[in-house]
């Protein structure tokens, strides 16, 4: 495709430089009928003649047969894929992009800066929803903002009040306006602390995220033959955090006996990655299966790779995050997950394809597995929990398995048709 576009991009470079057809013909030694023919891609070019009309226009040979930048073309083809009503003419996409560079520039710029400002909106609604010191702020200014409306309303509408009653309203004015400032002053530097930080935590769910995050969620020591014993947890702070971490350790360590590294490694050069065949090879459950996966250093798998583990409430319990594909930081996920499509088809083995909107529409390969948790005894239904491993896919084009459109979580998803919307979307159309 790039190098059928070489006429075009030598006219829209000849136009620049302010020459006519004919001179640059002259310069180059051939006829402008000739160079007309090649300005519309009539005729291929290369050796001495591109080089010489490339010395003409003063640009060097490769940005007439190579273009724009793969990247720029890349980020063009994601503004078209993530525009709302709008279909962009992907056929032209290069030829806009050679002819208009720093228009196509822009372009990217803005699709670039939108899907910044997105997941800056998404990240403020999670924390104004669920963030505890946050909401605790909030009811405070709000409570102390409606103490001095109501005392205010009292002296405003009372047409006489003795003096030592009023002097008690005035005094309560004064403490309500100085509590007022305090937690306001109090929220704002919260609010400057957290987008300053890197480190936004605040309920033991996120610190242990955070920690397996530090460690790339692999953990040589239990690789080793230890357990989650072995692993230091002084970075973290409350005992809940630690507790949970240790859970969470426990499970790695049994994921690791049944399937250890170098045999996996083994298996995966011979068969490639089918979370089936590695069930049955290591004889455990595809749960363990897709934990394990996850928790691979960088370069087993080739492809970046993400997990979510969820209870039957449909609460994300774990998650390791995957360029790409949003994860609400405290659950209420998209309904139309796999994940949570597998807890009504427990231990039925699911794989979907999948697209998320909202911003990059990328797609991803998602295996999903809900199995019963142990019954502690008679008559009790089993406490059912879910896990999906999420694995972006690299060519979509020679792959023509269907495609289920998915949202990060109904307030940031763009796509108001979907029946299984909870709430409305907080982002306006064509955000």
């Amino acid at each position: 495709m790039r190098d059928t576009l070489t006429g075009s991009r030598i006219r829209e470079r000849r136009q620049i430089a302010g020459l006519r057809q004919a001179e640059l013909a002259r310069q180059v030694g051939i006829s402008a009928s000739y160079l007309n023919l090649i300005e519309h891609n009539r005729r291929r070019i290369g050796g001495k003649l591109l080089v010489d009309i490339a010395a003409a226009l003063v640009v060097e040979p490769s940005v007439l047969t190579q273009g724009i930048e793969a990247t720029l073309i890349s980020a063009l083809r994601e503004a078209a894929a993530d525009a709302v009503g709008q279909q962009a003419e992907l056929d032209g996409l290069e030829e806009f992009a050679g002819r208009f560079p720093g228009w196509a520039g822009v372009l990217a710029q803005m699709h670039r800066r939108v899907v910044s400002l997105e997941r800056t909106v998404e990240t403020l609604s999670d924390r104004l929803t669920h963030d505890p010191h946050l909401a605790a702020s909030m009811h405070e200014v709000l409570s102390t903002a409606a103490a001095i409306r109501s005392t205010a309303a009292i002296l405003a509408d009372t047409e006489e009040i003795e003096p030592e009653w009023q002097d008690k309203f005035h005094r309560n004015l004064h403490q309500d306006a100085e509590r007022l400032a305090d937690s306001s002053k109090s929220l704002v530097a919260y609010l400057d602390d957290s987008d300053s930080a890197e480190d936004r935590r605040g309920v033991p769910l996120e610190d242990v995220e955070a920690f397996f995050d530090s460690n790339g969620h692999h953990f040589p020591q239990i690789e080793e033959g230890g357990d989650g014993a072995d692993i230091d947890l002084g970075e973290l702070d409350s005992s809940a955090a630690k507790t949970l971490t240790r859970d969470f350790l426990d499970v790695y360590a049994s994921d690791a006996r049944a399937m250890p590294l170098i045999e996996v490694k083994a298996a995966l050069d011979g068969a490639g990655l089918d979370p089936l065949q590695l069930a049955a090879k290591f004889s455990v459950d595809l749960a363990t299966v897709l934990r394990r996966l996850a928790a691979l250093p960088d370069g087993y798998l080739g492809r970046p790779t993400g997990l979510v583990v969820c209870d039957a409430s449909g609460s994300i319990l774990f998650s390791k995050s995957v360029s790409g594909f949003a994860m609400p930081r405290f659950g209420e996920a998209c309904p139309l997950w796999p994940l949570f499509q597998a807890l009504n088809r427990p231990l039925v083995p699911i794989r979907k394809r999948v697209v998320q909107l909202g911003r990059t529409a990328a797609v991803f390969d998602c295996y999903a597995h809900a199995w019963p948790q142990a019954i502690s005894g008679y008559d009790e239904g089993p406490v059912y929990r879910s896990v999906m491993l999420v694995r972006s896919v690299e060519d979509v084009a020679q792959d023509d398995q269907a495609v289920s459109r998915v949202g990060p979580s109904c307030r940031v998803c763009p796509n108001s048709d979907c029946e299984s919307r909870r709430e409305p979307s907080i982002l306006s159309e064509g955000f």
